[in-house]
C-alpha cells in the first residue's frame, strides 16, 4: 500500500473527532516545541495570498476557526498511534556521523531502508498531494486536511537543525547534558530549551511578543532583504533538499560544536544560538507560505510530478 495515501477517504468529521481525542490523551508534542510550530504556522498564514488563505480555511475543521497554528503540532501528537506509526520517520533525517552534508538518495530512508521515508520526502509528497486541491472534490486519493497539517508541521521540522542530525546520537537525543540547572539532551535544547529560555529572559513568557519580533524582522528588520531569496524556488525537490542541507550545516556549526555528553550549557551556548533558532522559524514560515500560495493558486503552476516519490 502507498503509505502516503493510506488515510484517503477519512472524513473531516472523523478528523474533528480524532482531534478531540488527541487533545485529551496525548502527551506533550515533540519536534520544534509547540511554540516553534505555532510560530512557523502563524508566520506562514499571515503571508498567504487570498486564494491560499481561503483554501486553508476550507480544509481546517470548523472548531479551530481558520487558525492553522492550532493544529500544527497534530502530527507529533499522533505519530506513535498504530494508525499513524508509519509517519514517525517522516519527522527527521539521519545523516552519517560528522559528514555534515545531506544527500537525498543516501539519507532519505527509514531504519528498514525504505526510500523516501524522511522529512524531505514527506514534504515533497504532501506538497504533491495538495497540488491536486484545485481539481475539486472528485479526487479521493488523498485527505487534503491531513496533507495540509503534515506539510505545515514538516516544514517546521526540516528547519529545526537537529532534525537533520547524526545517525548514532539520533539527532542529539542521546547526548544527555544539563541546560542551566536541569537535565536535558542536545536535541531537546534545540527543540524547546532555547525558545523557553528566550521567553523567560526577554519576553515575560509571552510567545506573542517573541512572534512580533520575528515577524518584524521579516517585514522591515534584519531579514527583510533576504525574504525574496528564501521564497525563491525553481525546482521544488531541489529546494527541499536545500532546506535539509542548511539544517545539517547549522547542526554542525552551532548544534554539535564544542558539546560533549555530560556538559552543562548556559549563556555561552544560549546567546549566540538564539538568533539562529529565530531565523530558522522565520525561514520555515516564509517558505511554507510560498508553497501554499503555489499549490492553492488557480493559475497554471507546476509543482512537479517528481515530488510524488511515494514508497513502494
Amino acid at each position: 500500500m502507498d503509505r502516503y495515501r493510506c488515510f484517503g477517504g477519512f472524513s473531516l468529521h472523523g478528523f474533528v473527532l480524532l482531534l478531540a481525542f488527541v487533545c485529551v490523551i496525548v502527551p506533550r508534542a515533540q519536534g520544534w516545541s509547540k511554540e516553534g510550530h505555532i510560530m512557523t504556522c502563524r508566520i506562514a498564514q499571515a503571508l498567504l495570498e487570498p486564494e491560499a488563505a481561503e483554501a486553508v480555511r476550507n480544509l481546517l475543521p470548523h472548531d479551530v476557526d481558520g487558525d492553522l497554528s492550532a493544529l500544527c503540532v497534530w502530527p507529533d501528537q499522533i505519530r506513535h498511534w498504530y494508525r499513524y506509526r508509519w509517519t514517525s520517520p517522516l519527522h527527521f533525517i539521519d545523516t552519517p556521523d560528522n559528514a555534515c552534508n545531506f544527500d537525498y538518495s543516501r539519507d532519505c530512508h527509514d531504519t528498514h531502508g525504505l526510500k523516501n521515508m524522511c522529512v524531505a520526502g514527506a514534504i515533497q509528497n504532501f506538497t504533491s498531494q495538495l497540488s491536486h486541491y484545485t481539481e475539486g472534490t472528485s479526487d479521493r486519493r488523498y485527505n487534503m486536511t491531513e496533507a495540509l497539517l503534515f506539510l505545515s508541521h514538516f516544514m517546521g521540522d526540516i528547519h529545526q537543525p537537529m532534525h537533520v542530525g547524526f545517525t548514532t546520537d539520533e539527532g542529539g537525543n542521546t547526548i544527555d547534558l544539563r541546560w542551566f540547572r536541569h537535565k536535558s539532551n542536545l536535541h531537546h535544547v534545540w527543540d524547546r530549551e532555547i525558545l523557553l529560555q528566550a521567553l523567560k529572559d526577554y519576553y515575560d513568557k509571552d510567545m506573542e511578543l517573541l512572534l512580533q519580533d520575528i515577524q518584524g524582522n521579516i517585514t522591515d528588520g534584519i531579514w527583510s532583504d533576504d525574504v525574496t531569496s528564501w521564497q525563491h524556488c525553481d525546482d521544488h525537490p531541489s529546494c527541499v533538499n536545500k532546506y535539509a542541507t542548511e539544517s545539517i550545516n547549522i547542526a554542525c556549526k552551532w548544534g554539535y560544536k564544542d558539546v560533549e555528553k555530560g556538559d552543562t550549557l548556559t549563556d555561552d551556548y544560549f546567546l549566540p544560538r538564539l538568533p539562529v533558532v529565530e531565523k530558522r522559524i522565520a525561514q520555515g514560515g516564509v517558505r511554507l507560505a510560498a508553497i501554499l500560495n503555489l499549490v492553492f493558486s488557480s493559475q497554471e503552476t507546476q509543482v512537479g510530478d517528481e515530488a510524488s516519490r511515494s514508497p513502494t
